[in-house]
């Protein structure tokens, strides 16, 4: 596929190229236009398998009682060995976001509420509509985003930070997280993208052990439940309980209480950690054929996405786009410009078509190309 915008059939304004700093509230959805090929989603392709689907059918059947999410509750407690008021369901990462904002309250609870950029954008869109004053701690392209504790504020109450990272795709290790933790501050660990990690190394979900920590986990990306949202929230019981009280009856609904229930059997978690073993060469791969195009890819990738950074070349992302491909803008992400962007992990094939259309479009820009992949 060429880089010449003309070759396409549709239209594909991107209304968003003016918009004055970082957009919070952008998500890769709206990258991801009709009819373009999406790379900028990082919801696994292909989700969910033939046998959730069967079991999220069934119980449709169901969908005229109110949802009880007690046995989503009790799966989980079984999945990351916790009592069972240690756990929470939610509709999401954004839900519980949400709940976390609302149940602890600016000033009278949390005095200084941080959050570690790059990382997903939401948790700061809901502390700042909860009344929370949001100070940024930015990590740096140079140290490859990595998270060093001792930059974070001594007296932060609230810290949230991503683990593995959204759209870096760092892991920082455990310990960082643990030197995060101290009585009287809440530190909160999106964990959103762990299950796509091998051996979900350096997860903090099932300590129990530091003070304060809360732990959240999302469904949707490695399982395609994006439009179902079911995660949940782990942390300590009291803190638990504050979230409980502000999240609204029923958030959860039936197909999410089966969604949770189905991929924490042992056998979903299986599965879970061969697509996460299989992605590894492919995430390697494409990182590879990103550098020998001249683009500075984060180093070590862990997440099933990778960020690279094309220098001076802020529009490479419109001419891939006028080329049908969408990946995820970096600009709406606190730390990054407009020469940044996110690529989800797709298969192979699909990839190395990408690559190919990619280095046409280097080429049509003027910046540096390799050779075309071999697909």
């Amino acid at each position: 596929m060429s880089c010449d915008p003309s070759a396409m059939s549709h239209s594909s304004q991107d209304t968003t190229r003016a918009a004055p700093g970082p957009d919070l509230r952008h998500h890769g959805d709206r990258d991801a236009a009709a009819g373009l090929i999406d790379l900028a989603v990082n919801v696994r392709a292909g989700m969910p398998p033939p046998w959730l689907r069967d079991r999220l059918r069934a119980t449709v059947d169901d969908v005229a009682a109110y949802p009880d999410a007690k046995p989503a509750a009790e799966a989980i407690a079984v999945r990351h060995g916790r009592p069972a008021d240690e756990v929470l369901p939610a509709a999401g990462g954004a839900e519980a976001f949400t709940l976390i904002a609302r149940a602890f309250r600016p000033g009278a609870d949390v005095q200084r509420a941080v959050v570690v950029h790059p990382q997903f954008t939401e948790p700061e869109v809901a502390l700042t509509t909860a009344r929370h004053t949001v100070e940024r701690v930015v990590l740096s392209a140079a140290d490859g985003f990595v998270l060093d504790p001792s930059i974070v504020p001594g007296d932060a109450d609230l810290v949230v930070v991503g683990n593995p990272t959204n759209p870096t795709s760092v892991l920082h290790p455990a310990r960082s997280i643990e030197r995060l933790t101290r009585p009287g501050r809440i530190v909160v660990v999106d964990e959103a993208f762990m299950d796509a990690v091998p051996g979900e190394a350096e997860s903090v979900a099932d300590r129990r052990d530091l003070p304060g920590l809360v732990v959240l986990r999302s469904l949707t990306k490695t399982w395609g439940l994006a439009g179902i949202r079911a995660g949940y929230i782990l942390g300590p019981a009291d803190a638990i309980e504050r979230f409980r009280d502000v999240q609204p009856p029923w958030s959860v609904s039936s197909l999410a209480v089966e969604a949770i229930q189905a991929c924490l059997e042992p056998s979903a978690l299986a599965e879970a950690e061969r697509t996460a073993r299989a992605d590894e060469p492919v995430r390697a791969w494409l990182a590879a054929e990103l550098r020998q195009f001249g683009g500075e890819v984060v180093s070590a990738p862990r997440a099933p996405f990778v960020l690279v950074r094309f220098p001076d070349d802020d529009g490479l992302r419109h001419r891939l786009r006028d080329a049908g491909w969408a990946v995820r803008r970096g600009d709406t992400f606190p730390g990054l410009g407009q020469d940044w962007f996110r690529i989800a992990l797709r298969d192979r094939s699909t990839l190395a078509s990408f690559l190919s259309v990619l280095s046409a479009c280097l080429t049509s820009g003027g910046g540096p190309a390799g050779e075309a992949p071999a697909s």
